[in-house]
């Protein structure tokens, strides 16, 4: 999706009633997290915005201080607008927040809540993922991004977060922003979570290079040998191996090819079964802050650029991994 200027606007949404389950899923897009967005085109939106939405959280009981994650001459404004209250507030460049992919992220605000936010997750986050940086850069890395903004709704539906996530005109483009606002409740387009990741699961991936290795099982040892001689150092030749070995514990294996140079080398397993949860691998396990080998495709997610899943021929199912 090519980011396009878009007219100048401020517009922020207010959570909506619940939604019912879906029958296909059975999972709920919306519970206790409070999703929002808001527009902006100028500074001095942003700024109404956010002053309104930091008041709210240093108003609310049993919250710690509100958190802004924004861009950094966005925190600028803050602290003038704010004066002497920026100490009663948190504020963090997002692009230390925001430092590798959209899996990345899940992991990184599953951590926030479970070691600094309230009961139950009660916080307040002004979230604005870099649009003019890693999640902007491509159409394929915007579109995982707006796979995060989706399953936020139904991974942190039992929190009682409050985030309101920051869309600038300037960076983020009307593409994207149109596609942010079907991710958030109250936007009058709000759509199923699964149905977006379904939508994205629908454009093809690049076709698999015709000098692709066969590999009839992808033991680590042989995983691990082929991405060194890909030019992968040792360590990130081993958590390539092992990301691979989880997406294959999802078997029976029926097969898996190898393609690429270091750092975008590439796996693809073939699965006998087909897998369907749109959440898989995007759940946090309970220890969060340390994914380790055996919480099956949450640590492929955290160690990869890309896990695809994808349905193959005769009812099973294709999980691509790319390392980077």
């Amino acid at each position: 999706m090519t980011a396009h200027p878009a007219p100048t606007t401020a517009l922020t949404t207010a959570p909506a009633t619940a939604p019912a389950k879906d029958p296909s899923t059975g999972l709920a897009p919306h519970g206790g997290f409070d999703h929002r967005m808001t527009v902006c085109g100028t500074d001095e939106d942003f700024v109404a915005a956010a002053l309104a939405f930091l008041a709210e959280g240093l108003a609310a009981p049993d919250e710690p201080p509100p958190l802004a994650i924004v861009a950094p001459d966005k925190l600028d404004l803050l602290r003038d607008a704010l004066g002497t209250g920026a100490k009663d507030v948190g504020l963090v460049p997002h692009t230390d927040w925001y430092t590798g992919s959209a899996a990345n992220a899940v992991a990184r605000a599953a951590r926030h809540l479970a070691t600094d936010a309230g009961p139950g997750g009660r916080c307040h986050l002004l979230m604005e993922p870099v649009w003019n940086g890693r999640a902007g850069r491509s159409p394929r890395e915007s579109a995982e991004w707006i796979r995060y903004e989706a399953l936020a709704n139904l991974l942190f539906a039992p929190t009682a977060t409050t985030a309101m996530c920051v869309y600038d005109t300037r960076t983020a483009g009307s593409v994207v922003i149109e596609a942010a606002r079907r991710a958030h409740p109250g936007s009058g387009v709000y759509t199923d979570p699964a149905r977006i990741a379904v939508e994205l699961d629908a454009v093809p991936l690049p076709p698999v290079p015709a000098e692709a290795e066969l590999l009839p099982e992808p033991v680590p040892e042989a995983v691990r040998g082929w991405a060194v001689a890909r030019g992968l150092g040792a360590a990130d030749a081993d958590l390539f191996a092992a990301a691979v070995a989880e997406a294959a514990a999802l078997g029976p294996v029926t097969g898996a090819l190898l393609w690429g140079e270091a750092p975008g080398c590439v796996c693809e397993v073939g699965l006998a079964k087909r897998v369907d949860d749109p959440l898989l691998g995007f759940v946090p396990p309970a220890d969060a802050a340390a994914p380790a080998p055996g919480q099956g495709l949450w640590f492929a997610r955290q160690v990869c650029a890309y896990v695809d899943l994808r349905a193959a021929a005769g009812g099973g199912t294709s999980v691509r991994l790319q390392y980077g």
